[in-house]
């Protein structure tokens, strides 16, 4: 894969791949070491969930073969980033693989159990059938210990030729160590064996590691999400339609979608009108009607009649699949917090090594028996796995992403999640981002004594097949103030546009219709008035030589903007409208999403904006959508990219808002919140059990198979209190819709 280059160095690059055949975090923490070993490699990250591999370096060090090369040393395959597809397959092998193993280990295991229970509950009638009971135990523990086993003792041995043991190494070390303390203390004749813990530690592992699967197909699941196309569409070729797979459609393209059916790239409406639902893509509930011009995405679904559009992005580079590739990015970067856990689980590993052998020596040389001081080592090795540790942060992280990409919102950056949870400031830019971008019609002012419908119908032809955006709103503001046909039946024999002044069509009964500027119709010899400048836009509509209507046009807010904006400001936030347009359009604006005067900074240029940021207080948030917000967007903490923003914007940006309008910033401040909250719970509860269990086990005898219970439950524990993170996301749309319902009834007469 060709190397990335790093926007801060010409000779830095970045390259992302997938692993294959991970079995742990440490092995994850392995990779990263023998890579981070290479010449030219400054920096590797794996996101063990994902499988998801991101090395930085020098482009001669980010070469493919020589990264295969090096992973391959270890036991791991690496190849391109995954699609949805490969991953769902991969995560379903690894549960079918898990399923086999943990029932083999329960078939096995209760019978090991069983006859352990036996031998400790005094049932057997004399002390050689005890033995003899041991050795039945340790019989049906064999396939346990040995062919279930076998990914422990692999992975175990993998991690340590990358000096960097984890969990693995001390599962593989303990069950051996069980296994071997038993068939010693059966050499000597003793029925007190071992074979129960070496089982119980494998089979509940098996149980963490299948649970942990589990968890990473629901973050999956987030992703698929996402649309995926039909591998045949409609072409248009040789003046006829024909069925051809995907991959083989290129720009320009014409392409066909029956009603009912999902865009499958992203293109250019070109014939007639469409209807299209947006929810799929944008979580929009009421359809978008598009007119020929307009841009349409991947995703949408046809309501209306079949449409025909020209692909302007092949299979592979919509939108929807940079947002993919954008997640896999994202998962493979680490945050502080998940660097702070890498480095505590390398070094309890080998922490836990000495003290098992200093707890060995220490308990012999006191006087304790052999066998018993091996049990103490060995109940030390079993607490100190670091696996809830490993899982404390990305788990967390995962449901923290999938959340906010069920919501409409992409986080990019792992570390825009810490961030945004400490933001102190949010400013936004106007156009396209608290306002859909494109202009609409606030009023007609009728100087004519024609009816209203009359009136529709003039401006109707005289808007029609206009790509001006001002000329576009005027007609769709008459679609929706009328029937669509209105002014069908006015034949246009001639239509000459003047480019961004104004438009002229003669019809077939004589007239002639003009529609533009008020500066151009007063040069066609049309009689206006000066206006006075209220920061609005206006079309004027004229025929042969006479003024009809006045069209007033503006930018309205989106939905949603000015509660998102109060809900900001009330948990402490300082709030700024910085824009580049006049200030009475941005004062009007502000007036209307509840926002003060002294928040708003009108006719500010790309630096101006950047200076702004840089002295609000920090970290701060940015949401721009233009050229012109890319210097804001990467002076600001940061940077958000609202529903379409240029696409150099997005690239640069930290988040990216799949939804109109900026609820998603308040989405993604509640989820970074919540989720830096839930890791660092994680964080210090596995830290907090892996120190205490180490220095009880050092300090006083305790039996190995209560030490892997506690084990297990800890990383069961992390497991779980991640999962709120979900499950808080499931119940936070009917806690807001009851809430909103009693504030109803509360203002009720």
């Amino acid at each position: 894969m060709d190397a990335i280059s790093d926007s801060q160095s010409e000779r830095q690059g970045e390259a992302l791949y997938s692993v294959q055949g991970l079995w742990c975090t440490s092995c994850a923490l392995a990779v990263e070491a023998q890579l981070a070993r290479m010449p030219g490699v400054s920096a590797a990250s794996v996101h063990y969930p994902s499988a998801t591999l991101l090395v930085q370096g020098q482009p001669p060090a980010l070469e493919e073969a020589r990264l295969v090369a090096a992973v391959s040393r270890l036991g791991y395959r690496l190849g391109p980033p995954e699609g949805i597809g490969d991953a769902e397959a991969r995560l379903d092998a690894e549960s079918r693989y898990l399923t086999l193993r943990l029932l083999m280990a329960v078939a096995f295991g209760m019978w090991t159990m069983l006859a352990s229970l036996l031998i400790y509950a005094g049932a057997m009638p004399s002390a050689e059938l005890d033995v003899i009971m041991a050795w039945v135990s340790g019989a049906f523990a064999l396939p346990v210990v040995t062919y279930v086993a076998l990914p422990f003792y692999r992975a175990g041995w993998r991690t340590t030729r990358a000096w960097r043991p984890g969990m693995d190494a001390l599962v593989a070390l303990g069950a051996l160590t069980a296994v071997g303390v038993s068939l010693w203390l059966l050499m000597l004749g003793s029925p007190e064996v071992y074979f129960d813990t070496a089982v119980m530690l494998v089979t509940l592992l098996l149980v963490g590691r299948l649970v942990e699967t589990l968890c990473r197909h629901r973050g999956l699941r987030a992703l698929q999400a996402l649309h995926r196309p039909p591998a045949q569409v409609q072409r248009w070729v040789a003046d006829a339609w024909h069925s051809c797979a995907l991959e083989a459609v290129a720009v320009g393209d014409r392409l066909r979608v029956e009603p009912g059916e999902t865009l499958p790239l992203d293109g250019v409406l070109r014939d007639g009108e469409a209807l299209l639902d947006l929810s799929p893509l944008t979580g929009e509930s009421a359809p978008r009607r598009c007119l020929p011009g307009d841009a349409v995405a991947a995703g949408c679904r046809n309501l209306g009649a079949a449409l025909v559009f020209e692909v302007t992005a092949p299979a592979g580079e919509c939108r929807l699949d940079r947002l993919r590739e954008q997640m896999w990015w994202q998962q493979a970067r680490k945050g502080e917090l998940q660097r702070l856990a890498d480095r505590f689980a390398g070094w309890l590993s080998p922490l836990a090594v000495v003290l098992a052998l200093l707890t060995l020596v220490a308990t012999w040389l006191a006087g304790v028996p052999t066998e018993e001081a091996w049990v103490r080592a060995l109940s030390v090795l079993v607490v100190a796995c670091p696996c809830a540790v490993g899982l404390a942060i990305p788990l967390a992280g995962l449901a923290g992403s999938g959340q906010a990409l069920e919501r409409g919102v992409v986080i990019r950056d792992p570390g825009a999640f810490e961030t945004l949870a400490r933001i102190r400031s949010a400013a936004f830019d106007k156009t396209g981002t608290l306002t859909a971008g494109e202009p609409q019609v606030q009023a007609m002012y009728s100087t004519a004594n024609l009816s209203e419908p009359e009136l529709l119908a003039l401006a109707s032809v005289a808007a029609r097949g206009s790509e001006h955006p001002l000329a576009r709103a005027v007609r769709r503001y008459v679609q929706d103030a009328q029937d669509a046909g209105a002014g069908g039946e006015l034949e246009i024999v001639q239509a000459e546009e003047v480019g961004g002044r104004g438009r002229r069509v003669s019809l077939g009964d004589g007239r002639e219709l003009l529609l533009g500027s008020r500066a151009w119709l007063a040069e066609q010899g049309v009689a206006t008035q000066q206006a006075a400048d209220s920061g609005e836009s206006e079309v004027l509509l004229a025929c042969d030589g006479a003024l009809l209507a006045r069209f007033t046009l503006g930018e309205t807010a989106l939905p949603g903007t000015a509660e998102t904006l109060a809900e900001l400001r009330r948990h402490g936030l300082a709030l700024a409208l910085i824009s580049g347009d006049r200030a009475p359009a941005v004062r009007r604006l502000a007036h209307a999403v509840g926002m003060k005067a002294e928040e708003c900074y009108a006719g500010r240029s790309p630096e101006a904006k950047a200076k702004l940021l840089a002295a609000m207080p920090q970290p701060s948030l940015y949401v721009g959508d233009g050229l012109n917000d890319v210097v804001g967007l990467a002076t600001a903490s940061v940077g958000v990219a609202p529903l379409g923003a240029n696409s150099t914007v997005q690239e640069g940006a930290s988040v990216a808002l799949l939804k109109p309008g900026v609820a998603g910033v308040e989405v993604a401040w509640r989820l970074a919140h919540r989720t830096r909250r839930v890791m660092r719970q994680n964080l210090v509860l596995s830290g907090i059990y892996n120190l205490l269990a180490l220095g009880l086990a050092v300090a006083m005898p305790i039996p190995p198979l209560i030490a892997v219970l506690a084990m297990v439950a800890s990383s069961l524990s992390v497991v779980a209190n991640s999962a709120r993170l979900a499950l808080a996301g499931e119940r936070e749309p009917q806690v807001r819709q009851q809430s909103q319902q009693v504030g109803a009834l509360g203002t009720a007469p």
